[in-house]
């Protein structure tokens, strides 16, 4: 007979496992805890087999005969269900692993392997999590350039035209490395190029004029707050214009206090090379004046509560405003401008000194690897330069106008 849904359900475990049968090969195995799993028992090619259909009740009885109906109509055609399982798996196996979303993690992990930034990671993820609502479980290979377009469109369509470029343009790392890997035959992002809104640019606000910028440094020398590590950061900002980035993430162990030196670790520069930052006597003296207070963690720049984890990115440019500077004006990167204007303004240092300590990238591999070492001793020289003439711009002392050598 039959079983009823009341037998399965109130079916008490044993000492030992048993079956009740349902009939037509299918049956319930029933453990000693009283754990329940439907089973059909059969013989194929002369020998016995048993097909496992899950467990009660989330297969119910109904869903477990329709399951024995389809194993016994697959032996009627002298095919295994057992096979034919482990076939459809593995066709769904290397299906998935053909789709955009699977290549795209694969991409995501070599960039991880090549050592490339969290936050660069973190970014990429970001943007592919746009695309894969639409396109992300669709074979790679099938994938054409209107469904792209179609998703950035989206995008564009909230104002926001500069992400809808940098998706295009991860949308294209993950074909090209489908093409390397045999899963796709082109890019078809390129057939989108000049499909898009062009984003406008806009250049990061930055005070470019001396005595103004004077200004700025007396303000951030009287800025009143109860965390001296943001007024310090801001002082360093000026003194060694870096990336904002690569200054909250400082980190203690890359300060060299007996050689004056800062070596930023190549994972978290935006070029990839390691680069070393000259520390004039300045910006010395207000590290040691922060070790006290920070030293004892990994960071040189805390975030509030929490040591071990680096300061929030929005911290410096919120200081810049509470000392009333709106960000049309002035920005925590814009102090990298501010150096660069003004130390080639002056005169007295090569542009390749002052690109080299801005850490921009000499697209010459021959050239970069020559004006790493050639210009050192000139970037020393250009960084103790550079913060006496900060603290001479504090003083509001006079701005003299620099000719350029000749």
């Amino acid at each position: 007979m039959p079983l009823t849904d009341v037998q399965v359900r109130t079916a008490k475990g044993r000492e030992k496992p048993y079956k009740l049968s349902d009939g037509g090969w299918l049956y319930v195995y029933v453990t000693p805890s009283e754990s329940k799993f439907w089973r059909m028992a059969y013989r194929f090619a002369d020998k016995e087999k048993i097909l496992s259909f899950g467990a009660y009740p989330e297969v119910s009885i109904k869903d477990a005969r329709d399951a024995r109906d389809e194993a016994k109509a697959l032996l009627s055609k002298g095919i295994d269900p057992n096979q034919k399982r482990q076939l459809d798996k593995l066709t769904k196996a290397a299906s998935d692993a053909t789709t955009f979303r699977s290549v795209s993690e694969e991409l995501l992990a070599k960039v991880k392997r090549e050592g490339k930034a969290d936050i660069t990671i973190s970014k990429k993820r970001w943007l592919l999590d746009m695309a894969y609502p639409a396109i992300g479980d669709r074979p790679i290979c099938e994938i054409t350039a209107p469904e792209i377009l179609a998703v950035l469109q989206k995008v564009e369509a909230a104002g926001i035209y500069e992400t809808a470029k940098r998706l295009r343009s991860t949308i294209g790392q993950v074909f090209r490395f489908g093409v390397a890997t045999g899963r796709a035959l082109h890019d078809p992002t390129f057939a989108l190029r000049g499909a898009l809104t062009a984003p406008k640019v806009t250049h990061r606000a930055a005070i470019t004029n001396a005595k103004r910028f004077g200004e700025l440094l007396r303000s951030i020398d009287s800025y009143e707050t109860w965390n001296p590590a943001t007024r310090t950061g801001l002082f360093l900002l000026a003194i060694l214009f870096p990336r904002p980035g690569e200054l909250r993430m400082a980190e203690w162990q890359e300060i060299d206090f007996e050689k004056a030196l800062w070596t930023i670790p190549a994972a978290r520069m935006k070029m990839r090379h390691e680069h070393k930052v000259p520390l004039p006597s300045q910006a010395i003296d207000h590290l040691k004046a922060l070790l006290p207070l920070t030293g004892g963690g990994r960071y040189v720049f805390p975030a509030v509560g929490n040591h071990h984890r680096p300061m929030s990115e929005n911290t410096l440019n919120a200081a810049l405003r509470r000392l009333g500077y709106g960000q049309d004006e002035m920005t925590s990167h814009g102090f990298r401008a501010t150096a660069s204007t003004l130390l080639n303004e002056s005169g007295k240092f090569s542009a390749d000194a002052i690109e080299r300590a801005l850490a921009h990238a000499e697209p010459n591999d021959v050239r970069r690897a020559y004006t790493r070492g050639a210009h050192w001793d000139e970037r020393i020289r250009m960084a103790q330069w550079w913060a006496d003439h900060l603290d001479t711009l504090r003083k509001g002392g006079d701005v003299v106008p620099m000719k350029w050598k000749t």
